[in-house]
């Protein structure tokens, strides 16, 4: 970091101390995650339109492959910059340049679901071109660091090396016009070999010196700012109801349960005391970031899920009841049962977690069979946002001790 915090000058890029006291994400980091809140009210927003069009399973496969391009470029550029974010001019512009490769991204969100949903070709040019513009910007970044710090260089260079090996597939992906199966064809390893790099370089000698509390703190920034984007989007879908029908009993209701659903889910996420499982067991670092793709994908299929149940309510959607229902539903399971595992990937296995998310599971089960019996949509989601609040009730009552022993047996072991 620059001595002088009022300039920012040219900063060897030394390694942060992983050990740093009140380390807290940086106003760069938390301008660079106002980026990824369009790109995830975009492929939120497509998503809903695609259920309620009754385009399910094109709509999925559009969704998935947006945010893992989403997501993953999130995750790596986190983690680079707590142990190597110097706050310096170039830091900042190579930073700034990722923030255009998302917005770029975000831009071809669009044509992706658009092509895929009328099955033809794949649209995919603008969405990889942006994320193939934020993986280089970090290559410059890891290159960068290798120089500079002769400490992590070889880990440093692993990271460069696997990174750009990999972009020259996604230029190919990107040059290539394809249909949907030779996309996937094509997609899926690269995917693969995305998602196996912080594996193998850091498996070698020294891992880089990421900060434990800062990157928990990171992650838990990025959930709330996806947490945030399931209200907006449907209070306002809820809004423009209400300006053309006005408020109805099963408007309000949906509205309520909306915002008790996602509030739900912010308190079950922060439930884990991810920062000090974390400087407890470092080595568990990259099954956190993994763990958490599904969690965050989790949420904004929730967001999009939600926009499908206003839809229904106004009458624009082509699909049944329960459909919206389960819309919701099972985006919310995956939620739950990925942050169970995170859980006992960091923790250890819990008994009583693991029966809390069979609970959800089934509870969220009955809202769409209460669907598929005739039940109102507003009823099956005050149901499930029911099920959600007697977990944490349940959680503040005696799930909390077992996650104090089990940090306090971490501590123990690290010492």
């Amino acid at each position: 970091m620059s001595t002088n915090p009022l300039r920012h000058t040219l900063s060897r890029m030394g390694g942060r101390d992983p050990h740093e006291k009140h380390r807290a994400s940086t106003p760069l980091e938390l301008f660079f995650d106002l980026t990824f809140v369009i790109a995830f009210g975009v492929a939120g927003s497509q998503f809903a339109h695609a259920i309620a069009e009754a385009h399910v399973w094109p709509g999925l496969l559009a969704f998935a492959f947006a945010m893992f391009c989403i997501i993953w470029a999130w995750i790596n550029f986190s983690w680079f910059a707590s142990a190597y974010d110097t706050d310096d001019w170039v830091f900042r512009l190579v930073t700034m340049v990722q923030m255009v490769g998302v917005l770029v991204l975000a831009m071809g969100i669009e044509p992706l679901f658009h092509s895929i949903i009328e099955g033809n070709h794949v649209d995919n040019a603008t969405m990889v071109a942006g994320y193939i513009i934020m993986r280089v910007a970090l290559i410059f970044q890891w290159l960068r660091a290798a120089r500079q710090d002769p400490a992590h260089r070889q880990v440093c260079l692993r990271y460069a090396a696997y990174l750009a090996i990999v972009q020259v597939g996604w230029v190919a992906v990107l040059l290539v016009d394809a249909n949907i199966p030779t996309m996937l064809a094509m997609a899926a390893p690269l995917f693969i070999l995305e998602v196996m790099i912080p594996y193998t370089a850091e498996r070698k000698g020294t891992g880089t010196p990421w900060h434990a509390h800062h990157m928990a703190e990171r992650f838990g920034l990025l959930a709330i700012i996806a947490l945030g984007e399931c209200l907006l989007g449907a209070i306002e879908t809820l809004r423009a109801i209400v300006a053309i029908d006005g408020w109805s009993v099963e408007t309000a209701l949906v509205g309520l349960s909306g915002t008790g659903l996602a509030f739900a889910m912010w308190w079950i996420y922060f439930v884990l005391p991810s920062g000090q499982a974390l400087h407890a067991r470092r080595d568990r670092g990259p099954r956190f970031g993994y763990w958490h793709m599904p969690v965050f994908a989790a949420i904004a299929a929730t967001g999009a899920g939600l926009h499908v149940a206003a839809y229904f309510i106004a009458h624009e959607t082509h699909i049944s009841a329960t459909i919206a229902v389960a819309s919701i539903a099972i985006p919310i399971a995956i939620f739950q049962i990925s942050l169970t595992s995170l859980y006992t990937s960091l923790l250890g296995v819990d008994r009583s977690f693991v029966w809390v998310a069979a609970f959800v599971v089934a509870g969220l089960g009955a809202g769409v069979g209460m669907a598929a019996a005739g039940v109102p949509v507003s009823l099956c989601m005050l149901e499930m946002m029911i099920v959600l609040g007697l977990v944490i009730a349940f959680d503040e009552r005696s799930s909390h001790k077992g996650r104090a022993v089990a940090i306090q047996r971490l501590e123990s072991a690290a010492s």
